[in-house]
C-alpha cells in the first residue's frame, strides 16, 4: 500500500509538471515568433511522451501485480529462497544456477504465462533487468490472452 501511494504521489507531481510545461509551451506557439512556435511545439510534445510512458509503465505495473497474484492464490510463485549478499542481494552463482531450471520450464512450456513469469523472477536474480523485462511483457501477453481465452 505504501508503495502505491508514493507511486500516486509522484504520478500527481509528474503531472502537475506536465500542465506547467505544457502551459509554457502554448504561451510559446501563442507568441506568434517563428522560433517560440517551433519551441512551443516542441515543448508540448514532451509532455505528451512522458505521459505516454508513464501510463505504459502504470499498466505494466498494475499487470505484473495481477499475475503475481494469481500465482501466489495457486501456490506458484517461485520460492525466495536463494541465499543472499550481507547487503540482501541474491548471490549472483545461486541465481545464475537456478536459473537453468526456469528456462527449461519457459522452453517447455511456451504458452504457460506462469512459467514467463517466473523466468522473469529468474532474470531479475541474475540481474539481467532487460531480459527480465521482456520475458514479464510476454507472461504479459500470455496472461491476456488466456483471460480473454476463459
Amino acid at each position: 500500500m505504501r508503495t502505491k501511494l508514493l507511486v500516486a504521489a509522484l504520478t500527481a507531481a509528474l503531472l502537475l509538471y506536465l500542465v506547467l510545461v505544457g502551459v509554457r509551451g502554448v504561451l510559446l506557439v501563442a507568441s506568434g515568433d517563428p522560433v517560440g512556435v517551433a519551441l512551443g511545439i516542441a515543448v508540448l510534445v514532451l509532455p505528451v511522451v512522458v505521459l505516454w510512458t508513464v501510463v505504459r509503465e502504470l499498466m505494466f505495473g498494475r499487470a505484473t501485480e495481477v499475475m503475481a497474484r494469481e500465482l501466489a492464490e495457486a501456490g506458484r510463485l517461485p520460492p525466495d529462497d536463494l541465499p543472499r549478499t550481507p547487503s540482501g542481494r541474491i548471490q549472483r552463482e545461486a541465481a545464475d544456477a537456478a536459473f537453468a531450471g526456469y528456462r527449461a520450464e519457459a522452453e517447455a512450456q511456451p504458452e504457460d504465462w506462469g512459467a514467463w513469469f517466473r523466468l522473469s523472477c529468474a532474470y531479475d536474480a541474475s540481474r539481467d533487468r532487460k531480459r527480465a523485462r521482456a520475458a514479464m511483457r510476454h507472461a504479459s501477453a500470455l496472461h491476456r490472452v488466456a483471460r480473454a481465452a476463459g
